[in-house]
């Protein structure tokens, strides 16, 4: 069992492999090209050798029967007609090869009803051609009676000085052999430039494919550089037609890059909105019972979190409608929870909420807002933290529905760093515990709502003052 040959799977893989290889070159459009031009090419070709080829022929067979009549002619000149009736001839013959038994031309003088006058010498062991039936005086008839030989028939009404009238069928026929070693050699030719030229005009339709599909390579380089990470877009000169194709595909890289992003960035989010929820209670986890209220309510917070950041990861630009929230009890909600957070600091957090301030909003949008940065005043204060809230203020000659202003007393932030800070990872100190990302999502949610955020030093607190201007 241990001994058994590897050589039928190498056999199989090999075939595999060659199978491969052939499917995916038929499968190429180069290929596909490339063959049916060289079939085409072929057939054109083929054809134009046989036209050509029998178009040669019929010019050779058209010059022998010319230079057969010719025969004819010079047959009649050398003839001579007696009185008695008979034609007679000379000897020596104007063309030597009639003298020539087997020279290949041959001579044939006869009656209308088939009787033999005059053969030449030549023709000795030939059978007499029989003439057409009533070719009719001063017509020819060309006969190619291949493989063998082409027969010139000539109908003369003849009459000499005596008055003696006679009727002749002159033949002058020629052995085939000339017309086919013609025919051959211009075959050979023929074939032989074909080729050549096919030859060539395959290389130069290569060339020119190469040429022509050389814009199809470079995208799909340009794509392979982009699955590398090599490239972020298709950023090449292609041509017109391919222009359309690559600003669609770039679309599409820049949609799926997106939404990519934003799952990327809400699963960030969603770990930063839980952490205020999450400290809660790991401080409730000493005394349960008495907190078990507060837990609940966490509870819910951490869901209705979850429940936003995943409509905002798969949103697609629909929108809700909103409903009525009541600001001023949304802000104390948030100042109860951070000061169980933040309990060893006994923060007073001040709210300042004009009454009735009833707002239309997406909660979990200014849970996120509010929150961080409320939150980040909590963290940095020292003991004093103020949220004001005014509203229609008017900013940058552009009126606005809302300004909540928070401001503490904590260090603040240095003038190198507030724009530093708005980015998704910076923190304003790397060694504070924090992940980076609170003031990102602030900045992020308020520019998607059309409102504005500021940060500057607080004229009240000395700490730091953030100002959101919501539409």
């Amino acid at each position: 069992m241990l001994g058994l040959s590897t050589q039928p799977t190498a056999l199989i893989e090999l075939t595999l492999t060659h199978g491969y290889e052939i499917q995916v070159r038929t499968k190429s459009l180069s290929f596909r090209l490339l063959a049916t031009e060289g079939l085409v090419l072929a057939a054109f070709f083929a054809l134009v050798a046989v036209v050509l080829e029998q178009s040669f022929k019929e010019s050779a067979e058209q010059a022998l029967k010319e230079r057969l009549q010719v025969q004819i002619y010079s047959l009649l000149s050398t003839a001579e007609l007696k009185n008695s009736g008979d034609l007679t001839l000379p000897p020596n013959l104007p063309e030597p090869r009639f003298v020539n038994p087997g020279s290949g031309l041959y001579a044939f003088i006869q009656h209308p009803n088939k009787n033999l006058v005059w053969r030449s010498p030549s023709s000795i062991g030939l059978d007499v051609p029989a003439p057409p039936e009533k070719l009719g005086a001063g017509n020819t008839y060309f006969l190619a009676d291949n493989p063998r030989r082409y027969f010139l028939h000539y109908d003369i009404l003849w009459k000499n000085l005596s008055g003696v009238e006679k009727e002749y069928i002159f033949t002058v026929a020629e052995d085939s052999e000339f017309v086919s070693q013609q025919v051959e050699r211009f075959r050979k030719t023929l074939w032989f430039w074909l080729v050549i030229i096919g030859i060539v005009l395959i290389f130069l339709q290569f060339a020119l494919l190469r040429w022509c599909l050389k814009p199809l390579r470079i995208i799909v380089n340009d794509l392979n550089a982009i699955e590398k990470g090599e490239k972020t877009l298709l950023d090449g000169e292609y041509t017109t037609e391919l222009q359309g194709l690559a600003g669609n595909l770039n679309a599409f890289i820049t949609h799926e890059r997106a939404h990519l992003e934003r799952y990327r960035n809400t699963l960030a989010d969603l770990a930063h909105s839980l952490k205020t929820p999450l400290a809660i209670l790991r401080g409730c986890t000493e005394s349960f019972s008495d907190n078990k209220e507060t837990v609940q309510e966490q509870i819910a917070v951490m869901n209705k979190i979850v429940e936003y950041q995943l409509q905002r990861a798969a949103a697609k630009g629909d929108h809700k409608s909103l409903k009525g929230i009541d600001l001023s009890a949304f802000l104390h909600t948030i100042s109860s929870s951070l000061n169980k957070v933040y309990i060893d600091k006994t923060i007073n957090i001040g709210i300042s909420v004009p009454g009735q301030c009833q707002i239309y909003f997406e909660e979990g949008d200014l849970y996120e807002i509010v929150g961080n940065l409320m939150d980040n005043a909590c963290k940095w204060c020292r003991h004093k933290v103020k949220v004001s809230v005014t509203q229609n203020p008017r900013k940058d000659r552009r009126n606005y529905a809302l300004l909540i202003q928070i401001d503490d007393d904590g260090p603040g932030i240095p003038d190198g760093k507030l724009n530093e800070i708005l980015k998704r990872g910076v923190r304003a100190d790397e060694n504070t515990h924090g992940h980076g990302i609170g003031m990102t999502v602030v900045y992020d949610l308020i520019g998607m709502l059309g409102g504005k955020l500021e940060g500057n030093k607080s004229s009240e607190l000395g700490g730091m003052s953030w100002r959101v201007y919501l539409p």
